[in-house]
């Protein structure tokens, strides 16, 4: 996985292997896509298949520069050939990966996450999300990567000067998950086989990559869970960085 951007000024990622590439949204400048695609030796012809996970423009708004015949997303999101839009909790083989479209609970139409497989390991992709439903959560147990949201610091959140209704949309059910909140939730999903887990989406206003960072330790030190064989990293809004 080579995650091209990720924040709320846009998000771009790439899930690969020899055979297959796969594109999971569209947030981006073409040219800053064209960048990141070269990083990894691949150009945008590389692209097999075209992957959104909702219609906010961070996700999305790149999307016009690409092929809709190779895009997939669930109804709502865009628009996209009939054939290739997306149900809940059903497997799709885009390649060599099959992935399975995963309850999000966000402000948006027809909010997703995704699970990949490829026969040997399995990838979380998971952002954008007040509260991970019950239904996604038990196909996220024990994965060997997760690139997941931790959006915000509460306290950051709380005493910035952002408008009180947008500090309550992001701390409510369909907005975002904060470090604590994202942590709680993997200190109790991560198994013997998990190799790495990417903080995700994480706010310039109201996050810091330490903040994150040192939240998702304290947490599992006070669950007794160790992080030592677990490459914990962050995601940038600037710079690429390969999970896997």
């Amino acid at each position: 996985m080579h995650v091209i951007s990720s924040g709320s000024k846009g998000n771009a990622s790439i899930i690969y292997d020899s055979k297959t590439t796969i594109l999971v949204d569209m947030g981006i400048s073409y040219k800053r896509l064209c960048e990141g695609l070269k990083e990894i030796n691949k150009s945008v012809n590389s692209i097999d298949y075209i992957l959104y996970t909702h219609n906010h423009s961070d996700h999305v708004s790149g999307s016009n520069f690409l092929d809709s015949s190779i895009s997939y997303c669930r109804v709502g999101t865009l628009q996209v050939p009939e054939k290739n839009l997306l149900d809940l909790y059903k497997n799709y083989q885009f390649g060599d990966f099959v992935v399975m479209p995963l309850l999000t609970s966000h402000d948006a139409l027809a909010p997703c996450g995704f699970l990949f497989k490829d026969g040997k390991e399995k990838l979380l992709y998971l952002t954008d999300s007040g509260y991970i439903p019950d239904s996604t959560l038990k196909y996220m147990h024990n994965c060997d990567y997760y690139f997941i949201e931790s959006n915000y610091d509460a306290h950051m959140l709380l005493t910035s000067s952002r408008p009180l209704s947008l500090k309550e949309r992001i701390a409510s059910e369909y907005g975002h998950l904060s470090n604590e909140q994202s942590a709680k939730y993997l200190v109790t999903l991560i198994g013997d086989k998990t190799k790495g887990i990417m903080l995700a989406h994480l706010s310039e206003e109201c996050n810091t990559p330490n903040l994150a960072l040192a939240t998702y330790k304290n947490v599992f030190a006070e669950d007794g869970v160790s992080l030592k064989d677990i490459n914990l990293v962050c995601a940038n809004q600037w710079s690429s960085r390969d999970l896997c």
